[in-house]
């Protein structure tokens, strides 16, 4: 066993490269290797010979699987340093030129959409990914029971045994950003809440992590007619035609009452989206008339105070606008589809000259 140990670790320490350390690995304890064919021997032997014969042999083994490791790992180290010995870059050199990154989709009508309400005099407002359990349902009027407050559909960070903290969530809507808007800037207000948000559902038109925009306005003479004119005058800027039709339909949101679904009038011609025309509806957003508990929760009062709500996935107009069948391409990270879908990094959107040019 002496002259086995000293001929495969003299061996493995000249060996030049990994291909020579693996044929070395094959010839000592490969499933026919040298070492694995004395180990196959023990059965021949007397018990008393076992005793010694297997515990050195096990060691033997061990050591030369140890030696090969360390050499792979002092050859990697070896051909790390030689790369980055001969791989450098002069950074004198004139750059190469580089085709324009694309701005994805999502980011662009989120753009898009803050352009057209701003020129409705709605300012943007923004609030935490991780909220607390009062802002995302007890503030909007969700009941304890609701079933948007179960696991099922609602994603909990976790909390250590004996925590008496609040439960906090990923926000599954944008709604409490109005929360805190309203609590920060009370009333009159005029605000866009768009970002993240999370819900446990997978499909080609749901994912875990999409979108929102949702809209508030507060004032004291505001009514569902004003919610109407500025939904028609977002669809037409956003979908660029000059006319629309859109039907309201009555629905139940908690945090507004009443509440409508809202539906514009569309056709569809060889699988293309054609707005303002046609004999087909498509349902695109909810809305309404804050609920008074929803004010209160603000800190604004519901009698002397009124307002709007209303809210939309920007991922589905997204997909609506520019014909884009599947909701989880949007997060492949495929190159292949933002080049196809993307935007001009330089592409501002712009009612004047155009949102999508």
């Amino acid at each position: 066993m002496d002259d086995l140990k000293a001929k495969y670790l003299g061996q493995i320490a000249n060996a030049a490269d990994e291909a020579a350390l693996e044929a070395i690995r094959v010839a000592a304890v490969g499933k026919k290797g040298e070492i694995s064919l004395k180990m196959r021997e023990l059965g021949k032997m007397t018990p008393e010979e076992r005793q010694v014969a297997g515990p050195a042999l096990n060691a033997l083994k061990d050591e030369v699987n140890a030696a090969i490791a360390a050499k792979k790992a002092g050859l990697a180290d070896a051909a790390l340093d030689e790369r980055l010995r001969t791989e450098w870059l002069d950074v004198t050199l004139p750059s190469r030129g580089r085709p324009a990154g694309t701005i994805h989709p999502i980011s662009q009508v989120t753009q898009e959409v803050s352009a057209i309400f701003a020129d409705l005099g709605f300012s943007v407002a923004e609030g935490p990914q991780v909220e607390d359990d009062w802002h995302n349902f007890d503030a909007l009027n969700i009941p304890s029971h609701h079933p948007a407050r179960g696991e099922m559909d609602t994603f909990y960070m976790h909390r250590e045994a004996g925590d008496n903290r609040p439960p906090h969530v990923l926000r599954t809507h944008t709604s409490p950003v109005q929360i805190r808007s309203m609590l920060e800037h009370g009333a009159p207000i005029r605000v866009i809440c768009p970002g993240r948000v999370y819900r446990a559902d997978y499909d080609q038109t749901h994912t875990p992590m999409f979108h929102q925009v949702e809209g508030l306005a507060i004032d004291k003479d505001i009514s569902m007619a004003n919610l109407k004119w500025v939904l028609e005058e977002f669809v037409k800027s956003f979908f660029e035609v000059d006319g629309v039709e859109l039907r309201f339909r009555a629905s139940h949101f908690p945090f507004t009452e009443p509440s409508a679904e809202v539906d514009i009038r569309c056709s569809w011609e060889n699988g293309q989206l054609k707005v303002g025309e046609g004999d087909d509806w498509l349902e695109i957003l909810g809305s309404g008339m804050v609920h008074p508990k929803v004010l209160e929760a603000g800190g604004i009062d519901p009698a002397e105070w009124q307002g709007f709500a209303f809210g939309m996935g920007i991922d589905r107009i997204a997909m609506l606008k520019y014909g884009i069948p599947d909701l989880r391409a949007f997060f492949d990270s495929d190159l292949r589809w933002l080049r196809h879908y993307g935007f001009a990094a330089l592409d501002q959107p712009d009612l004047a000259a155009g949102l999508s040019r």
